[in-house]
């Protein structure tokens, strides 16, 4: 199979500059915060926006964006039902009202970063891998509230150990809430569990990438279009997580990370690693075992729902299970890395109050998500929608999911020891979840967060190289005979833009961090 290097056209700079316009003209109006250049100043009411909610009588309203990954297109009017359920819940709970906003993963940070432009946005779910809106984008922008002297003594603060709050701080302050799920990050091949019956695989004998051959000639030879789905991700950041620590925690940076062994930065895009694993992706490819939907991107989240595909990845959880749920089908998990705690780890999902809110509307959040992170009651309706409409209750108090309008998972809404388990999942989740979370490695460069302010200009374009050459040579995008001729290119593109000024300040900052423990 012939192929070329495709170049995806992306809106990313045009949002990171509607990014930077929220965070530069909306500081925060915040009682806690100081003057210092990384945090948002202190500002008097910033409540004047007309899109901004306002305080009504003793109530105060919140706008709530959150993304909704079960579902290509959220269902409004199901989605305005649940609004309203929650509401009359917490009426006589706590003096806040709720405007929930669900938007489609597919369309979540370009309508999400355009709301945070225009002020309509108080409470925002985001995650530390989220592309324009990340972490690692909100907190340079200043357009995130401070919380640091907002959450303590809260039964917010309360919801989860101390440590989880450590691990989610920028500059040893709360700017972002995380939601306590899986908070370590791994990884597993995931598999149609009828294909495994099917074919008798056995997948004790999968330790590695390269073992999937035989069963993925399976699946093309079963007339399969997707025998390997890359669900349209750059998959070196994930599958080589044991090697090194992807610290920036966006694939569309991973030529930069700490090698674990040797403890210091380094060019991914010069190992012997990535060299590997992009001719394996391209001879994949070239057999018909990956798909040119993934790297062209018409692949979408709910393909992993059909049963076009075999074998996929899948984000190493306490109760895997929970796979069968969300795609409809059985699904079975092998081990593909280890388990690491890092610096992003804890924010594989998360809240932030936006910098334009007034004290009142951030205290209305914390309040809100406090109850949100307590209540069984409100987390499984938050989660799940309106009992006898998008779930029930069995026999044993578990979930089962019922609708195709309003349809979330736990990962991406509340405290996991407080939204009820599904009907799949063995009751003790709450346990098994802190057992997952303390059984980890640490990574060395836990703690250290890359401050990119002085080389931004050259991050951003080099995060637009990868668009034109790392993730079409980690999606199957290239011919293997072009494979060692696009690296070099790819690398000669990424000096071009700035990549060795980038690289140097990347390990001045860890060398000073070490330094410093």
């Amino acid at each position: 199979m012939k192929k070329k290097v495709i170049s995806v056209l992306m809106a990313s700079a045009m949002s990171l500059s509607l990014l930077a316009g929220c965070g530069s003209t909306t500081p925060a109006a915040t009682e806690s915060n100081d003057s210092t250049a990384t945090e948002t100043p202190a500002a008097d009411s910033n409540s004047d926006s007309a899109a901004a909610p306002a305080a009504s009588g003793d109530v105060t309203e919140i706008s709530v964006y959150r993304c909704t990954f079960n579902l290509a297109n959220p269902d409004s009017a199901q989605v305005q039902k649940v609004q309203d359920a929650i509401n009359a819940y917490i009426a006589d709970k706590i003096p806040v009202q709720i405007k929930l906003t669900d938007i489609g993963s597919g369309e979540y940070t370009d309508k999400a970063n355009l709301a945070l432009a225009n002020n309509e946005i108080n409470l925002l779910w985001t995650a530390s891998w989220e592309g324009t809106i990340g972490t690692n984008d909100l907190y340079p922008a200043n357009a995130v509230y401070d919380l640091t002297d907002l959450v303590p003594g809260t039964p917010l603060y309360s919801s989860m150990a101390e440590g989880q709050w450590e691990a989610a701080k920028y500059d040893g302050k709360i700017y972002f809430v995380p939601v306590y799920k899986d908070n370590v990050e791994g990884y597993d091949f995931m598999f149609r569990q009828d294909l495994v019956d099917q074919h008798n695989w056995d997948l004790n004998s999968v330790k590695e990438l390269k073992d999937l051959e035989p069963m993925l000639a399976d699946a093309k030879a079963d007339g399969l279009k997707y025998p390997f789905l890359t669900q349209k991700t750059a998959m070196f950041y994930r599958w080589y997580i044991d090697k090194f620590d992807f610290f920036t925690a966006d694939s569309a940076t991973n030529f930069f990370a700490v090698d674990r062994a040797k403890d210091e930065v380094v060019d991914t895009i010069q190992t012997p690693e990535y060299l590997e694993f992009c001719k394996l992706i391209a001879d994949w490819a070239d057999k018909g075992y990956i798909s040119e939907d993934d790297f062209t991107k018409v692949t979408t989240d709910t393909t992993t729902q059909t049963q076009d595909w075999a074998i996929s990845w899948w984000t190493d959880i306490p109760v895997n299970d929970e796979a069968d749920a969300r795609y409809g089908q059985d699904v079975t998990m092998v081990p593909a890395t280890q388990r690491w705690a890092h610096s992003t780890s804890a924010l594989g999902s998360c809240y932030c109050v936006t910098a334009n809110s007034t004290p009142e509307q951030a205290k209305a959040c914390v309040d809100f998500l406090g109850l949100l992170y307590t209540d069984s009651t409100l987390a499984d309706m938050y989660t799940f929608g309106i009992e006898g409409e998008d779930f029930t209750y069995d026999a044993n108090h578990q979930v089962t999911q019922t609708s195709d309008k309003y349809n979330h998972s736990m990962w991406e809404s509340a405290n996991a020891t407080i939204v009820t388990p599904l009907d799949n999942e063995p009751a003790n989740k709450a346990e098994l979840y802190n057992d997952f979370n303390g059984g980890a490695n640490t990574s060395s460069a836990a703690g250290f967060r890359f401050d990119k302010s002085s080389v931004e200009a050259q991050y951003t374009a080099c995060a637009g190289v990868f668009d034109t050459y790392g993730f079409a040579l980690e999606n199957g995008g290239v011919a293997p005979a072009d494979v060692e001729s696009t690296l070099e290119k790819y690398q000669a593109a990424l000096d071009e833009a700035g990549y060795q000024d980038v690289l140097a300040e990347f390990q001045k900052q860890y060398d000073d961090w070490k330094a410093s423990k």
